[in-house]
Parts: structure tokens; sequence; C-alpha cells
């Protein structure tokens, strides 16, 4: 067997992990919160509570990863290992009946699974021979895999329909994703070996978390990128935590299935992301992601099921702007900024900052927001979206005025 044809079955089956990867987190994380409402009949800030649970396994990974992964075990066998327990933890929230034995198991779960998003990507840099240009292809897989966990909930099971709901039929969400789980779980020990890069070698706590990249920050540029981004993430965690309870409550049909054109948008936009650096500079690409959020969530206020149902779909199609210019841009800004020893350490600490604090704070004000605007008669979703609008419009002119142009490194 020719070099290339071994290096197609090894994309291929790095593809096929990176697609049940992100099926198993689309098919529950999507409508966790109209699971927690509709089944457990959770208040706000209990779903906040519960989806903070993401950002606490985000803290926690880098500890994981750094000290065991890094350094004990090959990275395919512990991805089989974690995943094997994840599907444990996921039959267990399937016949939870209640909030209370809920929230142990989902922060348990978060916690095996946030590691392994590291796990899957250094599996696929220990076998790809040329990694800055071959891991777009597998990546992608991953996001064919939530859309395609969003389109098998909607439109092949119908769990989120109306009638599905009431009697309810998400709690089987949990036994879909747990089911990939066990398949990704015993798969993984099939990959190819991936052992240990930093086997015998010490690491501080304070180069896992990136502290080092902390000397990024006397930069003013950088300094506000940094606070821009933790802030703008409790907007995030608004269409995270409430988007799907939010568009099954007021009717929308197979709102998870319609949901994935958010993904599909993603890569569209992530192909549109280069020119448009490369036009407009850093700063304006960091703005109109930011500009995204606040339409959106206007979008969101003002749509409905029925003649509105168009401001909906377009605020949904508006997650490629809003995640690709603003996060993965981010990110590219992050890299060009930081010094050769630290650009590991500085990417770190953005998601650190970003899906750990950000997110922890965002769920938490998302929870109570929606609490202070829920009767018994339901909730009163544009005031709850109004908010979220008007705090990313807030950030969004803090940001372009004191954010100076940086076009050089954005090219």
């Amino acid at each position: 067997m020719n070099d290339t044809v071994a290096s197609s079955g090894i994309k291929a089956r790095l593809s096929l992990m990176m697609f049940l990867q992100f099926f198993i987190w689309g098919a529950w994380f999507v409508t966790l919160g109209t699971f927690l409402g509709a089944n457990l009949q959770a208040q706000g800030p209990e779903i906040g509570q519960a989806f903070s649970t993401q950002s606490w396994g985000a803290i926690i990974a880098p500890f994981f990863v750094g000290l065991i992964a890094d350094r004990f075990f090959n990275a395919e066998r512990l991805l089989g290992i974690l995943h094997l327990a994840g599907a444990g933890l996921m039959w267990a929230m399937a016949q939870s009946t209640d909030f209370a034995s809920f929230y142990p198991l989902v922060l348990a779960y978060m916690l095996v699974y946030m590691p392994t998003l590291a796990l899957v990507n250094s599996v696929s840099f220990g076998q790809l021979r040329a990694p800055d240009q071959e891991f777009g292809q597998i990546r992608v897989w991953g996001t064919v895999g939530w859309i395609a966990a969003g389109l098998v909930i909607s439109y092949l099971f119908g769990w989120d329909a109306q009638a599905a709901l009431a009697q309810g039929a998400l709690k089987n969400t949990f036994l879909l994703a747990g089911g990939a789980s066990l398949l990704l779980g015993l798969y993984s020990f099939s990959l190819p070996a991936t052992p240990p890069a930093a086997r015998g070698t010490s690491v501080s706590a304070r180069e896992l978390l990136g502290l080092d990249a902390l000397t990024m920050l006397k930069d003013k540029n950088f300094l506000m990128f940094f606070v821009a981004s933790i802030l703008i993430c409790i907007p995030l965690a608004f269409y995270y935590q409430n988007a799907n309870p939010f568009l099954t409550g007021i009717g929308v049909e197979n709102a998870t299935g319609k949901m994935t054109l958010g993904q599909a948008s993603e890569v569209l936009f992530m192909l549109a992301l280069p020119l448009f650096l490369a036009r407009f500079g850093i700063r304006w690409t960091l703005a109109l992601g930011m500009a995204a959020w606040v339409l959106r969530y206007v979008l969101f206020a003002f749509g409905d099921a029925s003649d509105g149902v168009w401001l909906l779909i377009l605020g949904i199609v508006l997650h490629g702007i809003c995640y690709d210019f603003f996060f993965v841009s981010g990110q590219i800004y992050t890299n060009s900024k930081a010094g050769s020893a630290v650009k590991s350490q500085a990417q770190g600490l953005i998601t650190l900052a970003t899906y750990g604090v950000g997110m922890l704070i965002g769920f938490a004000v998302a929870g109570h927001i929606t609490a202070s605007h829920s009767q018994a008669g339901g909730v009163d979703w544009q005031q709850v979206w109004l908010f979220p609008a008007g705090f990313a419009a807030v950030v969004l002119v803090l940001f372009v005025l004191l954010f100076k142009g940086e076009r050089k490194e954005a090219a």
C-alpha cells in the first residue's frame, strides 16, 4: 500500500473520530435547556447551573490533559476510557427524574468530556503529516457530526415536537449520545497509537494555566481584546442556554434541526474570514462579530413562529459571523501577538478566560435574567433577548473606541 492510500485511510479514521466526538455533544447539549424545563421542571438559575458545568470542565481540562494525558497514557486509549465512562453517565442522566439527581451527573460528565476535545486534537496532530494543511479537513467532520445530531433529533425522531416534549421524549437524547459515546469509546482503541509527548517531564500550574502569557496584557490593545472576550461570552451564554427552549416554547417546528443552520453557516463564513481579515484588519473583523451578536438577539426579540419566523432563521444563520468573526479571528490575533515561547499558553489563557470564566458568568446571568422574566404563563422572551442585545452593544462600542487598528498583525 502506497503512502498516499495509507494517508487517506488515516484521514478517514480520524474524520470518523471527529464526527462522533461532536455528534455526542450536539445530541444532548443543544436541547439541554428544553429538557431541564420540560422533564425536570428546572427554573432559570438551575438551568444556568447545569450549563455552567461546561465551564468547570473547560477550567479543569488543561490540568487533566497537561498532568495526565501528556505524560502517562496514550491519547487514543485515554480517549476511549473517558468516552466509555461518559456512556455510563449519559445512561444515568436519562434516568434522572429531578434536578438534584441530574446535576452531579452532568457535572461529572462535563469533567470527563471536556478533556476529550483536546485529546481528539492530539490524536489528529500525532498522525497527520502536515497538520497545518490537513487538520481543517478532519475538524470539519466535527461540525458535520453536530449538524447530523440536530437533524436526527428533529427530523428523524421528532423528540423536540410539542407532543413528544409533553411525553418527556427528550430523555432519549442522552441515550442517543450515550450510544455514540460507547461506540467512540470502543473505536478509540483501534486508532493509531499516539504516545504521550511529554513523558518524563514536569510542568507547573503556572504553565498549564498559561500565566506566563499574562505579560501580553501589558499591550493595551490585547488587554482590550482580552476583556472583550470575557464580556462577549455573557451574551454567548444566552444563546447556548436559551435558544432551543425559546424556539420550541414559541412553537417553531423542528427547532433543533433548524438550529443546525448555524453550524452550516459557520463552515461558510470560515472560508470568508481570511479574506475579510486581509481587507479590513482585525479591529473591524472582531467588531463585526460582536455586532452580529447584537443583531441576532434583536431578531430573536421580535421574531415569532408564524410571519416572523424568517427573523428567527436569520438570527440562527448569523451564528457563522458571531462565532467565526470574533472567536476564530480572536485565536488568530492571539497567535500573532504571542511570542514563540508562549503561543500555546496564550491560546490556553484565552480558552480559559472565555469558555471558563466568561461562560461561567454568562450562564449564571442568563439563568437569573430568564427567571426574572418568567411567570406562570410563560417567559417574556422579548425582554430576555433584549438584555444580551444591549449588553453586546455596550461591549461593541467600548471595543471600537478603545481598540486601535492592527492591520499588520491581522494580515
